[in-house]
């Protein structure tokens, strides 16, 4: 396969990711303003910090290692799909053994929450383990499917599950909400496991087919999808294996770093179960974007680049037509992400307190809400260009480098839980944001050094994708001055017509900020239309 159709298939894949986690978070947006309306803060706290990290630390420490090793470098090219296969399984044991110890963890070394409050909370852990687990059942699928672009399997995959998930929550919360913990572990429950039987039908249905003939797919009927050893050759690749295993100490440490400040909300108790989840709330609001644009945009070029570049060979003795495009697209990219991360940060300051007003009411808008929302705001810009730049330095390290930026790794993470300790004993859930903004600058310097030193010796500099136009500068400075003024002066407790002129200052303004895009930026804006909307790249091409 070609640089120019892996970038194709890439853009695609971004494309459709971005359109399904913008249907995720608009879902689950609002579900989360339907179910405050039924459910105390303290319920919504302990699911959406203490469980979901039991079940977000259970699966990213299982899969995500291998993920990032079996898709490297198009692992059906240099390695056996027998034994890409047989170690993908590894997963599912690796799972059950994470789900006894965080179980463990959760049930007798965290404080139980008050039985009367949050009621079910044992048997939720039990559940929301259960449900990481039985995801693990689809990893080898998944890998196959994004190794051979299936753009929209996925997609019908987690939308169907997803609307499940969020069906049931709002049947049970409405007739049964005497249920407690039980009513969001079993729509978790029901998630994942919809999840596996989408992937799971869709493969037995296509292996065998004309279609898998004819892309010549490496498996051929559904008992290929189980582990087996094939003849002449070991189980497992051993350096997959030895790559796997560099990433998995990697994978640990971000995952501590991507959610320390769960982590110190449950094992050091600095905030309660209702501030909790007040503080996830706002988060999620805050990081919608984010989530769904800057993630499936990292996850999507993280295949491209890996698929593009040769992992740990130096620029220079790889082909430079494939290097040109990396840069270049790595360049737009930064681009890309720095004008949103921007935008976003400049109207989130002048419409958090707004935003909250809307969402929740008084138990967001008033106290600490607006402020948390604020920050975040800020923090979002560095969440999109850290995406990026580590996703390209992820697709480029040698194994050697990986093994190296793990002890850097280790420095962030320790660094980090004691900076959101100290952090939120000074100024609460604020104290959380700030360290999360001091961690992610220093990943980035991380990241920026080693691309320079990447490109160094070559013509290309894609970091000049991190400098935007003078006038884009200009025009959101302006915007970032009105809006403030106009927030001060109509908003919010005039009622809705000062409300709605607050808006329209504020949608002239973004107008503004869009046009001055639009006339300076226009290598970004021929990227956006050829590479990340699907019908203008189908009539391009």
């Amino acid at each position: 396969m070609s640089s120019e159709e892996v970038l194709k298939n890439a853009s695609t894949l971004a494309s459709y990711n971005v359109l399904l986690q913008v249907m995720f978070r608009v879902l689950t947006f609002l579900l989360n303003a339907f179910t405050l309306r039924f459910v105390s803060k303290e319920l919504i706290g302990v699911v959406n910090v203490r469980l979901s990290l039991l079940y977000s630390t259970l699966v990213f420490l299982s899969r995500e290692a291998f993920r990032k090793a079996c898709l490297s470098g198009g692992s059906g090219t240099n390695h056996s799909w027998r034994q890409v296969i047989n170690l993908l399984w590894l997963t599912l044991p690796l799972g059950v053994l994470w789900a006894i110890l965080l179980v463990s963890v959760w049930l007798w070394l965290l404080e139980v929450p008050d039985p009367h409050t949050v009621p079910y909370y044992g048997p939720a852990v039990f559940l929301f383990a259960l449900s990481g687990v039985q995801e693990l059942l689809a990893e080898p699928l998944w890998v196959l499917a994004q190794a051979h672009m299936f753009l929209r399997l996925k997609v019908v995959a987690e939308s169907l599950a997803m609307i499940a998930k969020c069906s049931i929550t709002v049947v049970l919360v409405v007739s049964v909400r005497e249920w407690g913990l039980y009513i969001f572990s079993v729509a978790h429950l029901v998630y994942t496991g919809l999840l596996v039987l989408c992937y799971a039908v869709y493969f037995i249905r296509f292996l065998g087919s004309k279609e898998a003939i004819n892309k010549s797919f490496p498996l051929h009927r559904a008992a290929d999808l189980l582990p087996c050893r094939a003849d002449g050759e070991p189980l497992v690749d051993r350096t997959l294996a030895r790559l796997t295993w560099s990433f998995f100490k990697q994978s640990f440490l971000k995952q501590i770093l991507t959610e320390g400040e769960r982590y110190v909300m449950t094992f050091l108790n600095v905030l309660s179960f209702g501030d909790q989840g007040v503080y996830d709330i706002v988060n999620n609001l805050g990081s919608m974007v984010a989530r769904f644009i800057f993630l499936p945009i990292e996850e999507s070029f993280y295949i491209f680049f890996a698929k593009v570049l040769e992992r740990g060979r130096d620029v220079r003795s790889q082909k430079q037509e494939e290097v040109a495009i990396a840069a270049d697209v790595l360049e737009c990219l930064l681009k890309l992400v720095l004008v949103i991360g921007l935008i976003i940060t400049v109207f989130g300051y002048a419409f958090s307190h707004l935003a909250l007003d809307i969402y929740g009411g008084s138990l967001l808008s008033s106290g600490a809400g607006p402020t948390l929302l604020r920050c975040y705001s800020c923090y979002v810009l560095l969440l999109a260009v850290n995406g990026v730049t580590e996703c390209f330095v992820f697709a480029a390290m040698s194994q050697q480098e990986v093994d190296k930026y793990n002890l850097v790794m280790l420095a962030l993470s320790m660094s980090f839980l004691l900076l959101s300790y100290l952090l939120t004993w000074w100024a609460g859930g604020v104290g959380f944001i700030l360290a999360n903004c001091l961690n992610m600058g220093l990943r980035i310097l991380h990241s920026l050094f080693y691309i320079h030193n990447y490109f160094h010796s070559c013509q290309w500099k894609p970091l000049r994708g991190l400098l935007p136009s003078p006038l884009l500068l200009l025009a959101l400075a302006v915007s970032a001055i009105i809006t403030a003024v106009s927030e001060s002066v109509f908003c919010c407790d005039g009622g809705w017509l000062l409300r709605l002129v607050h808006i329209g200052i504020g949608a002239v303004c973004l107008l503004g900020v869009l046009v001055a895009v639009l006339f300076t930026e226009t290598r970004l804006i021929h990227f956006v239309r050829t590479q990340l909307l699907p019908q203008y790249r189908k009539k391009h091409t």
